[in-house]
């Protein structure tokens, strides 16, 4: 059973991803805590593997947390659960180790997949003392790509995505519609569509219905860019 604390100051969202974890075999939670004072007081008197973890709470920040466990060499894993989505943010909580980094909002399926491929990796290292090179090689080699792979939704490929989206940068603050960024890069109407929609959904474009007479509203498509970071994580 892989034991599990949850930091998060936000009682609701705290809740939520309790009954997210207890939905999971597997999986038992610990004890949820609103800081790093109550995080630091259960890591000294409970036993635990894995702390979900939000970034932004009141006082010492998530952050803060992680270096703290980390120097003192605690055996404890970390997933990040935050609505922190810029890259400086991404990139300290990575050279903290965290196996994870989830942005609010996001749906259980992503959850889920994050918590079942920790506990594959913890059993998988489990079960060996030690590795050759070749072994290890493919251990961290697959989860890479796999961990990259559910970055994105199902029927989206990171190579085209990146294409959507250097075509809208190269548009700067123009506002287009589908079928004219699809003229712009090479693809299909119904392919730009679909990532259009993916990159509505995380903010980095925002989309507007144009009424005309007649027919159905077009919808108009412009970069965010105060989200334009949003896609890093995806890329």
């Amino acid at each position: 059973m892989i034991r599990v604390l949850i930091v998060d100051d936000d009682p609701m969202v705290a809740e939520i991803n309790h009954r997210y974890l207890m939905s999971m075999s597997g999986f038992s939670c610990t004890g949820i805590a609103r800081n790093r004072a109550e995080a630091m007081a259960l890591l000294e008197k409970e036993k635990i593997d894995l702390v979900l973890l939000d970034i932004h709470m009141p006082g010492e920040n998530g952050f803060s947390f992680l270096k703290e466990i980390r120097q003192q060499e605690r055996q404890v894993d970390a997933i990040v659960i935050s609505a922190a989505n810029d890259i400086e943010n991404i990139k300290k909580a990575l050279r903290l180790g965290v196996v994870d980094y989830l942005i609010k909002p996001f749906e259980f399926k992503r959850l889920k997949f994050s918590l079942n491929q920790y506990k594959k990796e913890k059993e998988l290292l489990g079960r060996h003392r030690v590795l050759s090179q070749d072994e290890l090689d493919r251990f961290l080699f697959q989860q890479k790509e796999i961990k990259a792979r559910a970055e994105l939704p199902k029927g989206l490929a990171v190579k085209t995505l990146q294409s959507v989206v250097d075509g809208i940068l190269a548009l700067g603050n123009m506002e287009f519609t589908a079928e004219e960024l699809a003229r712009e890069i090479g693809l299909t109407r119904v392919s730009v569509s679909k990532y259009l929609k993916f990159l509505s959904e995380i903010g980095f474009v925002s989309v507007q219905l144009s009424y005309g007479t007649v027919g159905r509203p077009l919808s108009r498509y412009s970069l965010n860019q105060k989200n334009k970071d949003r896609v890093a994580p995806f890329l």
